[in-house]
């Protein structure tokens, strides 16, 4: 479960900026501390240049959790992936949200900016920041993840 004292980075390319700035918005109103990494418009630009930051600010443990954004989710999701301690989730719905710390405790959620109703990715965001790790039979294949063989 994410502490709203600490502060949470969001990060999108051109596809996901109106939702990011969607997010912010609402998420500050939350209470939430927000660290924009940018883009700061729909002008096209190439996700990775945003991602690459945020995930490896997390995979430092800089920041605890984030959010990420492009047009379909699925680069956002594959650049943050790149990163040994990065988990990063695909998430449309709210149950993928919840099952994805639940069960995996993802630390990175990724959206997909150009398919998700703006009112649903924060209601989906906001059960990603306040589910908690189940742990338990979990921790072994989380463990598993970063694993190379």
């Amino acid at each position: 479960m994410f502490d709203k004292r600490k502060t949470l980075p969001i990060a999108s390319d051109h596809g996901g900026y109106e939702l990011k700035e969607f997010l912010k918005k609402n998420l500050i109103k939350e209470g939430y501390k927000i660290k924009d990494l940018g883009t700061y418009s729909t002008e096209s630009v190439d996700y990775p240049d945003y991602i690459h930051p945020l995930a490896k600010l997390v995979n430092d443990g800089i920041y605890e959790m984030g959010i990420i954004i492009c047009g379909s989710g699925n680069g956002a999701q594959m650049t943050a992936n790149k990163y040994l301690k990065i988990r990063a989730a695909l998430c449309w719905n709210k149950e993928q949200a919840y099952l994805c710390r639940l069960h995996n405790n993802a630390n990175i959620i990724s959206l997909p900016g150009r398919f998700i109703d703006f009112n649903n990715a924060f209601k989906i965001v906001n059960i990603f920041l306040t589910t908690k790790f189940e742990g338990g039979r979990h921790i072994k294949r989380v463990e598993k993840i970063s694993r190379i063989k």
